[in-house]
């Protein structure tokens, strides 16, 4: 049998032990070892098994995800995503819709502090659905934008699923921050083009909201003068290159635990529960990524990369055919697939493939975040949904399937965006960074 017949194999087996619900870190290391062994025989194989863990973990390049995940723990805990809220509802009260308008700018804002979705969402549902309901606010949009709004937080800076992929693809965090804060900000005002829309279509899902005295805007927007802060030293240090982005990360999470100290938000029964979140997160990333690592050598010994490079080169797609087509395939991927199973596995195969077709590597990172939103919340997985659902059971989760279409437009247009003009991602890394 061929090395490449053992390596599609593989893959079904993969594909197949995911369907089943066995978890991706036990998937892709079961079907990486024991492929491998098919390969290149068992030694070889015990030998991977037992240096890998100890490379993986004792790397430099991934000593910034627990520290930006203790940042957004910290951040979660510390009522900082209440001012944000209401920061946000002082700059669009008024408008019809602008409890959903706030919770989109709100939910961008967060994911400046915070780099996770799941918990944007999570956050977001507490503060920003009560209001919603109480001023008469239909539970299809109020759910939709907080589902919409909470997915924002992987692609603004910063963002856990840039680093994976940053240290997959042997690319620089810094510039993948820097390509992801434009798209970011742009998917923000596509998302409020279609609360927009929607209240067009259908006015009696939002009314105009109560006013607000300009004294209560200025002291609403002066309250968030340390997430400002926050955020400018972090992540403004790391663009400016006066740290590293370990160095950013640990700075951002000793910033958010001081000023959730001072003031007066985070008590150290909330300040231990966030460290041992984190723990346990960061486990569980790191499993992820010691078991794709040992997929990757599978991967690579059955040369599979090169079969599909050859592949698509006899099909003579183009660039852009070739794109479409993988975008077309991590939607579909979305529907069964967390994110990180999906940067994981198909990294190693399709990244030599964009590299070859002219595609750059930091552009691409972004994409595959736009798409892996997309999975955040469409059907029927979609995991800000359930986030949501479980903090408002009362709310069918057909309902919010419905109030989640709309919603699916704006990632599909930023991503037609993103192939028609790459300069969106690709322009702020290039002036920050520029070659030498």
């Amino acid at each position: 049998m061929s090395v490449q017949s053992i390596g599609l194999i593989g893959m079904g087996v993969l594909v197949l032990m995911i369907f089943l619900r066995v978890p991706v870190a036990i998937s892709m290391g079961l079907v990486g070892l024991c492929g491998y062994a098919a390969v290149a025989g068992w030694d070889r194989a015990v030998r991977v098994l037992g240096q890998v863990p100890f490379d993986v973990a004792s790397g430099y390049d991934l000593s910034v995800v627990p520290m930006f995940v203790l940042m957004g723990e910290l951040a979660t805990r510390s009522g900082m995503s209440a001012k944000l809220y209401n920061a946000a509802r002082a700059f669009f009260v008024g408008f019809r819709g602008a409890q959903a308008l706030a919770t989109l700018g709100a939910c961008a804002a967060f994911g400046a502090v915070c780099g996770s979705s799941l918990a944007t969402a999570a956050t977001m549902t507490r503060i920003a659905i009560p209001q919603m309901r109480r001023l008469g606010y239909d539970d299809r949009l109020s759910t939709g934008a907080v589902a919409a709004g909470g997915s924002l937080g992987i692609l603004i800076p910063p963002s856990i699923p840039l680093v994976i992929y940053a240290i997959i693809a042997e690319q620089s965090v810094a510039k993948l921050f820097a390509a992801g804060m434009i798209p970011g900000l742009v998917l923000t005002a596509l998302y409020m083009l279609m609360v927009v829309a929607v209240l067009i279509w259908k006015p009696g899902w939002a009314p105009t909201d109560p006013g607000m005295s300009w004294r209560e805007r200025f002291a609403a927007l002066g309250s968030i003068w340390s997430i400002a802060i926050l955020f400018g030293v972090a992540i403004g240090g790391l663009y400016a290159g006066w740290f590293t982005p370990t160095e950013a990360a640990a700075i951002g999470a000793f910033g958010a635990w001081g000023l959730g100290a001072l003031g007066r938000g985070l008590s150290l029964k909330q300040t231990w529960a966030a460290f041992t979140d984190t723990i346990r997160t960061t486990c569980m990333l790191f499993m992820i990524v010691i078991c794709a690592v040992i997929f990757s050598y599978f991967v690579v010994q059955t040369q599979l990369p090169d079969l599909l490079v050859s592949w698509m080169r006899t099909i003579e797609l183009g660039p852009v055919g070739l794109m479409l087509i993988i975008i077309a395939f991590y939607v579909v991927m979305g529907c069964f697939l967390d994110g990180f199973g999906m940067i994981l596995i198909t990294v190693p195969v399709f990244l030599p493939l964009i590299v070859q077709s002219g595609w750059d590597p930091i552009w691409f990172g972004v994409i595959l975040v736009v798409v892996i939103e997309l999975g955040l919340i469409h059907p029927p997985v979609g995991m800000n949904i359930f986030v949501i659902q479980a903090q408002v059971p009362d709310v069918p989760v057909l309902k919010i399937y419905q109030g989640i279409i709309p919603f699916l437009v704006a990632p599909f247009l930023l991503l037609g965006l993103l192939l028609a003009f790459p300069d969106i991602a690709l322009w702020l890394p290039q002036t920050l960074f520029p070659p030498r």
